[in-house]
């Protein structure tokens, strides 16, 4: 097949007799003269607005490809290489006990299912609840205030990317084509296949949940095992060898094996492997405010147009160095989305974002965060995750229990809000007016402000006095690095630490991306399972 690039067309006249007519003008050839094609990738061109455009990157099948190409002289036009993921079992060790994950986010998920394809019967346990009944569990966070500590939007089957936007575009460079398996598997267990395509891929909450679900199954059917309301509560080694793990405080199970793709924010379990002698660091991370805008506002923005029906709600991504030199920046953007109470522990308070595939709730929300280090936290390991705690302990003190909010310009002048302005509150759980300033100390505060000001110079509207900011966006990544080797493994042989709560991936791609080169690192040392 031939590959062309920079197909471009006006996205108000896009249809596939257009794409057919503008390759086969590339190729120097008539549009019957075109067997098949193929997307492989689409972005939009928005430079010249409200003028818009689809690229299309895009593989045609047709007669004698050669002389095409030989006929036809073009950087853009070329033959279409040959992608294929590859995954190889080299390693000669026989595994005494079933390797044992656990985690059921992308990154333990992915892992999980690779080691199932190739016969080493996984079992993964899930300190949460599967994605049916955690469900409940969050609608009960959401609607009446009572928190389960073990399945939250944090905790349960899917991990926290079942409660987000669904986003998976990443910036990992991949040349072994991990990428293009982890879409290929989502598109099998039902994401739309236009991911495998967009620019900007997006599956949204309601739609992972089935798709976790499937993902389950289809692990389940190749000899993996799944086993929920199951933490991790302690490790047992021997001569810096794992032998084994407890769980849920008195089950001993045996293995070899430990995949360690607990995510984020399982605090408890960051503090028993400290205590295990794993080695383990601090590192910087980011926390800050959620801020939500009419959806029409950013449509306009980054279109030119405010509402179509043809394109999807548009997104951002901004950036500014404060003049305390932070780094302050958006994160998460959730375009049509929703602001979500994300709390996993008591007396304590966090928020996220979270879409629907159709992102369609009317407003546009982004975290906007300021990045902190050891400089402000200290370098003992659990020191960030005190950092977070103290930020939530004092958003759930602000907001009496509820998600605290605050209009833009009160929280610049330093003053509570008593009443909305023109943007509609969305949100996902109970909120109530709070002074969000007393929640941070002054250098995130001023951080902030001086952000969200230069945002407005992009974004004409951004600063407006009446956006609706809530606090506390405290989980935008690890505050931990669990250290491993160049085969993945920590400093206790046979424990392999993974995914985003490791420090190694900042989203559901990148996580399941890492989850799938620690199954590769597996499988460099052991066989499969026999028994």
């Amino acid at each position: 097949m031939i590959r062309l690039r920079q197909i471009k067309i006006n996205v108000f006249e896009s249809s596939k007799e257009q794409i057919l007519e503008k390759c086969a003008k590339k190729l120097k050839i008539k549009p019957v003269d075109i067997k098949s094609i193929s997307i492989i990738k689409r972005s939009i061109d928005a430079r010249k607005k409200p003028d818009l455009y689809y690229v299309y990157e895009i593989d045609i099948e047709v007669e004698n490809e050669l002389k095409v190409l030989t006929d036809v002289k073009s950087s853009d036009i070329f033959l279409k290489p040959i992608y294929k993921y590859n995954f190889q079992i080299t390693g000669k060790t026989m595994l005494t006990n079933r390797p044992i994950i656990v985690g059921s986010g992308p990154a333990g998920l992915f892992c999980a299912y690779m080691l199932a394809m190739n016969n080493y019967k996984p079992i993964i346990i899930e300190r949460g609840q599967d994605v049916d009944k955690r469900i409940l569990d969050v609608e009960n966070l959401w609607k009446k205030g009572i928190l389960n500590p073990n399945s939250n939007v944090q905790f349960g089957e899917g991990g926290a990317g079942t409660f987000s936007d669904g986003k998976l575009n990443t910036l990992v460079k991949d040349p072994l084509n991990r990428h293009r398996k982890v879409f290929e598997i989502f598109v099998e267990a039902g994401a739309p296949e236009e991911i495998l395509y967009d620019s900007k891929p997006h599956i949204g909450t309601d739609l992972l949940r089935n798709i976790i679900k499937n993902i389950r199954r289809k692990i389940i059917s190749m000899g993996g095992e799944f086993r929920f309301n199951t933490c991790l509560t302690d490790i047992i080694y021997d001569n810096k060898h794992l032998v084994g793990i407890k769980v849920n405080n008195n089950q001993i199970i045996n293995t070899d094996i430990l995949v360690l793709a607990i995510g984020h924010s399982a605090r408890d379990t960051f503090k028993m492997l400290s205590e295990s002698s794993i080695n383990m660091q601090s590192k910087p991370f980011a926390v800050g405010i959620r801020i939500q805008h009419p959806q029409d506002l950013i449509n306009k923005s980054q279109y030119g147009v405010e509402s179509h029906t043809i394109l999807p709600n548009a997104s951002y991504k901004l950036t500014h160095k404060a003049s305390n030199a932070r780094g302050v920046y958006t994160f998460c953007m959730c375009p049509g989305g929703y602001v979500v109470n994300a709390s996993s522990e008591k007396n304590m308070l966090a928020i996220n974002g979270m879409s629907n595939y159709k992102r369609d709730s009317g407003n546009a929300n982004s975290a906007v965060i300021v990045t902190v280090n050891p400089d402000d936290f200290g370098d003992d390991v659990m020191a960030g995750v005190e950092f977070q705690r103290d930020l939530e302990q004092k958003s759930f003190i602000e907001g009496k229990g509820n998600i605290p909010i605050q209009l833009y310009g009160d929280f610049k002048n330093n003053k509570l809000s008593n009443h909305f302005g023109n943007i509609k509150p969305i949100f996902k759980g109970n909120y109530t007016f709070g002074n969000i300033r007393n929640i941070f100390p002054n250098y995130i505060n001023d951080a902030l402000i001086e952000g969200i000001e230069s945002f407005s110079k992009k974004i004409k509207g951004y600063a407006t006095d009446d956006a609706i900011i809530a606090g506390v966006e405290s989980r935008t990544s690890s505050p931990i690095k669990i250290i491993r080797d160049e085969f993945c493994e920590s400093n206790i042989k046979g424990i392999y630490p993974a995914g985003e709560g490791a420090g190694y991936a900042g989203g559901i791609t990148s996580a399941a991306i890492d989850g799938i080169i620690v199954a590769e690192n597996i499988a460099k040392i052991y066989k499969s399972y026999e028994k």
